[in-house]
């Protein structure tokens, strides 16, 4: 197999990097991809279009277009895979994946491109071999300091007592521990996402979680890694152990690398993690929760004496008094001819919004502690209002991250490195659930 040409693109059709390999086509292929691209309707054109003898084949990460351009007989899939592999490449080495992390590297996504295709032909995409080969420092966007806590942002759990991760501790680059004075920092992360759909009547009609464990190694050296789970964590419809409280999966799948001898016993995964970023184990749970959902929702509707749409939505987070969601955001769809909104808000952090282009009211709340209960009234006005058109509200969908929490209940019991480590390494374990789809009828 055998790639031609190489190139990233912004959204906005800007040329950021540019390789041709074998000098089969013109460089005009760029705007050709670009016009075909933004001449298709939708938001997911293919992923693989032609043009004459060329074919395009392109992912979309980090906002940017990462396209390659092949021969007829080349395997499509085999140049998504690469390409992937690329993007998870150029994070871990440029720490970020943003049209202004490769504009600051563009240097050293040449070299990576030198050093991972030759003359069309695929070489390695391992950043345990190209450390040995690259010697352009990444340049970062932002200065990583472990004080620094005004961006927790998606992650920020507690390791240690009082101790915290920023959510951008592990968006640097690999090599940047060089930087930092051999700095050693393992960092895991439980990552979910939840898909749940509660009827009308408040009862639960679907609830589905997909995880999965990430590692991100910035150690020189490490030659095992050892995570342990919940002693009580069970695998489709195996007998439960009675350690503990259950956690319970349908399915698992574990990265290439990580060895099982100690898992079927003591729930021991044990890897030799490679400097970078890689999922370890991804795992998904279907048609069941093990607690509440996190959100409940107590909508009334109905028209006032002077013609007006009145909502009053009771939104209540049933997680644990401790804990909270963040960046919760709640769409409700409108109906047609919806004019103008007037609003009550339970509390002054709250926000919302009429989005006439999507005919949807978005209210948003950018901290929601768990027990607690808000509340929102609003007024809107609509032209023709019927008891036809009332029936256009809703569903609801909600948007949400709950750091320091799982859905499933997995934990990460412990996390060992052997051999011990000479110097200081810092190990942090954060978890984190969101919303892939949450919707609410009413």
């Amino acid at each position: 197999m055998m790639i031609s040409q190489l190139f990233i693109l912004s959204s906005k059709g800007d040329h950021l990097i540019y390789k041709d390999f074998r000098g089969e086509a013109g460089s005009d292929v760029v705007n050709i991809f670009y016009e075909k691209v933004t001449a298709l309707s939708g938001d997911q054109p293919p992923v693989v279009m032609s043009h004459k003898d060329l074919h395009f084949v392109h992912v979309r990460q980090g906002g940017l277009y990462w396209v390659a351009t092949t021969t007829p007989d080349s395997s499509p899939f085999t140049v998504i895979e690469f390409l992937n592999r690329l993007t998870a490449l150029v994070k871990d080495y440029c720490g970020s994946l943003s049209e202004k992390s490769v504009q600051m590297n563009f240097a050293l996504i040449y070299e990576l491109l030198d050093e991972v295709v030759d003359y069309g032909y695929i070489q390695t995409t391992s950043s345990d071999v190209l450390k040995n080969f690259i010697q352009t420092e990444a340049v970062s966007s932002r200065p990583f300091s472990m004080f620094d806590l005004s961006n927790v942002g998606l992650f920020g759990a507690e390791t240690q007592q009082s101790k915290v991760a920023p959510s951008s501790a592990a968006t640097r680059p690999i090599q940047s521990s060089r930087e930092q004075g051999g700095k050693s920092e393992i960092f895991v992360d439980v990552i979910e996402r939840m898909t749940v759909v509660i009827g009308s009547n408040g009862v639960l009609m679907k609830a589905d979680v997909e995880g999965e464990i990430r590692v991100k190694c910035y150690m020189p050296s490490c030659s095992e890694m050892r995570i342990g789970l919940n002693e009580e964590f069970s695998i489709g419809k195996s007998q439960l152990r009675g350690y503990g409280a259950a956690v319970r999966v349908d399915e698992c799948s574990f990265h290439q690398a990580v060895r099982l001898d100690e898992f079927d016993s003591n729930r021991i995964l044990r890897l030799c993690p490679s400097q970078g970023e890689q999922t370890v184990m991804q795992y998904q749970l279907s048609d069941d929760l093990p607690s509440a959902p996190p959100f409940r929702l107590f909508p009334t509707i109905e028209r006032d004496s002077g013609g007006r749409l009145l909502m009053y939505l009771k939104l209540r987070c049933d997680l644990p008094p401790k804990s909270a969601a963040i960046n919760v955001c709640a769409t409700i769809p409108v109906p047609k001819g919806s004019v103008s909104l007037s609003q009550e808000l339970s509390s002054p952090d709250q926000s919302a919004e009429l989005k006439l282009q999507s005919r949807a009211i978005v209210w948003q709340i950018p901290r929601f502690p768990g027990g607690t209960q808000l509340s929102a009234l609003f007024k809107l006005e609509v032209s023709g209002l019927s008891s036809a058109s009332m029936l256009e509200v809703g569903p609801v969908g909600l948007g949400f991250e709950l750091p320091k929490l799982t859905a499933t209940g997995l934990q990460v019991r412990f996390l060992r490195l052997a051999p011990v480590q000479p110097g200081p390494a810092q190990r942090w374990v954060r978890y984190v659930t969101h919303s892939d789809s949450y919707i609410i009828r009413i």
